[in-house]
């Protein structure tokens, strides 16, 4: 059996990576792939109790705590949903992983990323995206996208000067693995930035 491809999505809050992701899953179905469509952290039951904790604005947790939990829900996720559907030949469309960890627990809230690589490699066993979109905008237009929607998560509460540090954390991840990290402009119309998408997804199939 051919191997799945593992395709990840990243970016700071209101980048369009829920629109996106959505749009991609119909691109790869309508060429006759097996699509799982999944969520970090989420996917499984006990991980999306978690995902309850780590968001909820009530529960002021540390950046250990935090990094934890995180790394908790992504070995279930792993081992019961990504791992099984890649080795069945599937493709498997993730709303953050591995680089989200890395960027708002590592260089945002200042975790050692030794640590947290090495935690992270435990968690999921080596795995590694075989393309990852980063959706960038500024971070102020963002804010706009943000307030539109109502409800806002314990990240997105915490202000313009800590989604900068988010945007451009993912910016240095991305000069450090570019031919993993494809860095686009998610201050588009949804369509335009779909098809950019697309094209970069292209040569993986």
């Amino acid at each position: 059996m051919t191997k799945g491809l593992f395709i990840t999505f990243e970016g700071p809050d209101g980048s369009g990576k829920t629109t996106q992701i959505h749009k991609v899953a119909e691109w790869f179905k309508n060429k006759g792939y097996e699509v799982v469509l999944t969520r970090e952290p989420g996917g499984t039951k006990a991980a999306e109790a978690i995902r309850q904790i780590v968001l909820d604005p009530k529960f002021p947790i540390k950046a250990e705590c935090e990094t934890l939990l995180y790394l908790a829900a992504r070995a279930e996720h792993v081992e019961k949903v990504i791992a099984p559907a890649v080795a069945q030949g599937k493709v498997v469309l993730c709303d953050r992983f591995s680089d989200s960890t890395f960027v708002y627990q590592g260089l945002t809230r200042g975790v050692d990323m030794d640590v947290l690589k090495t935690m992270n490699a435990f968690a999921t066993k080596g795995l590694i995206p075989d393309k990852t979109i980063l959706l960038d905008g500024d971070s102020k237009q963002l804010a706009v996208r943000r307030s539109t929607r109502g409800v806002e998560d314990r990240f997105e509460m915490e202000g313009l000067a800590f989604q900068e540090k988010v945007r451009h954390g993912f910016l240095t991840l991305a000069k450090l693995e570019p031919k993993r990290i494809v860095v686009l402009d998610a201050i588009r119309d949804q369509d335009t930035v779909a098809a950019d998408i697309f094209k970069h997804l292209e040569p993986l199939l």
